[in-house]
């Protein structure tokens, strides 16, 4: 779950609520530093957590993650929100828009009968009458003209998606796929890092990494000790220390120390920080590969779920089963104006089972079998759930359901092994599906590739 931080609000009793069961699974992370921020003025009933992957955002009250939907170019025209200029709206879409596909627009969707409207799926954050702007958030009117709250121009939203504090299953930060490869997604609206100006967050699947502004991997040493750099001479050719300005104070997390070449040095968590200029790829992981060196994560994912392993490969490491069978995702957004997402159990599975099963669902099932989880099997963080599944549909169980399925689920959808594996670390059905698996498709679940694109 995610520990709540709050700024200048009076809470609601539910926001108390959502406050008090947040900080009680926070505490079961230990001692593990949470990713800090800047303090700004937000509106009454807005408030901050810090969320299990996708570190600091803005939730409503009740401890829902708040998104915005920026404008994405796609193939044939753009796809989201301009500042100040909402358009979600309380009208089911019908038919596709032609935006991404080759498909020509007009083609009816799938289950168009219950599709939900985009205000459905995302609900705006609405403003209360009279509301006034306040720091970066100001009030604008959306189609339907009710009044919502918009977050540097960018109108405001909830998610369908997620059911608790902490759940952020409506988008991510974590930038995926190339170009216009999965459609016009939301973000999670977010505080300021509260990092120097040096510095910046790359989202990857391995966690929140710190790199430089210009995108390099940043370092800590072993040999260091807490306000310390032992790194010299020959350790210099290796490795360079981050110069720190020479008036500069410190910053939340982040001290001045003087290193012994009589430079000033910057300290992340009392630990010096350095760069590796033998780095190629940025940000790169290469160099928490060299004994004593390791790369430096403002926010690390949760524990994965019990039996789970990770897998070397060639090119990196997948996370896997048991067994040692590559783990997959699959994602999909449809290509309506409101480009919703078409991943989850609720959601039409026509997508799905035309790619992995022919539009069969047993068939599916054989290509791309669930990733089933033990009879009382839990998860200690949001990110990981247990749910049930029907065999027959793909869609969630009926409860009581006798031949229902308990599978594992990353975010809200369930995850899956490949029948074309057939040994520890392979991933033969990486990128299968449209764009690469990107817009309607199965990915392996990366947590490092070194030569292609996966984990950024």
């Amino acid at each position: 779950m995610s520990e709540v931080r709050r700024f200048g609000s009076l809470l609601t009793a539910a926001a108390l609520v959502a406050l008090s069961a947040s900080a009680a699974l926070a505490q079961s992370r230990g001692k593990v530093p949470l990713e800090d921020y800047v303090r700004e003025p937000m509106p009454q009933g807005i408030q901050v957590i810090v969320a299990d992957f996708e570190g600091p955002v803005f939730a409503d009250a009740n401890g829902k993650t708040i998104y915005f939907w920026p404008v994405t170019p796609l193939r044939n025209g753009d796809a989201g929100e301009q500042k100040g200029k909402p358009t979600c709206g309380d009208v089911p879409s019908k038919v596709n828009a032609g935006l991404m596909s080759p498909y020509p627009g007009g083609l009816e969707l799938p289950e168009v009968d219950t599709r939900p409207a985009c205000t459905q799926q995302f609900p705006p954050v609405l403003a209360p009458a009279g509301a006034k702007e306040i720091g970066k958030f100001s009030v604008v009117e959306g189609p339907n003209g009710r009044k919502q709250w918009a977050y540097d121009g960018y109108a405001l939203y909830t998610s369908a998606l997620d059911e608790q504090p902490g759940d952020v299953r409506g988008g991510t930060k974590k930038k995926t796929g190339k170009g216009d490869s999965q459609g016009a997604g939301r973000e999670p609206a977010a505080p300021t890092e509260n990092n120097p100006p040096q510095f910046g967050v790359a989202p990857l699947q391995s966690g929140r990494l710190l790199t430089t502004s210009d995108s390099r991997s940043v370092y800590v040493s072993d040999r260091d000790a807490p306000g310390k750099s032992n790194c010299v001479d020959a350790c210099l050719n290796e490795w360079t220390p981050v110069p720190a300005p020479a008036h500069v104070q410190q910053q939340g997390d982040w001290t001045v120390i003087n290193h012994p070449t009589g430079i000033k040095q910057w300290a992340f968590r009392r630990q010096p920080v350095y760069t590796r200029p033998g780095d190629v790829k940025r940000p790169s992981l290469e160099g928490g590969d060299m004994p004593g060196w390791h790369n430096v994560y403002v926010t690390k994912p949760p524990a994965y779920p019990k039996g789970f392993s990770i897998q070397d490969m060639q090119s990196g490491q997948v996370l896997a089963d048991a067994q040692g069978r590559t783990i997959y995702t699959y994602q999909c957004r449809d290509d309506a104006v409101d480009q919703l997402q078409c991943d989850y159990p609720e959601a039409p599975q026509a997508y799905r089972l035309a790619v992995s099963g022919r539009g069969d669902q047993a068939q599916s099932m054989k290509n791309f079998p669930y990733v089933l989880a033990d009879k009382g099997a839990t998860s200690t963080s949001r990110m990981w759930q247990v749910m049930s599944l029907d065999p027959k549909t793909g869609k969630r169980a009926a409860a009581g359901q006798p031949d229902a399925l308990n599978v594992w689920a990353y975010r809200g959808r369930p995850v899956y092994t490949c029948a074309r594996d057939k040994k520890a670390g392979d991933a033969e059905c990486d990128t299968w599906g449209e764009f690469y698996g990107w817009r309607n498709g199965y990915k392996a679940f990366w947590l490092r590739d070194d030569f292609g694109d996966n984990d950024e």
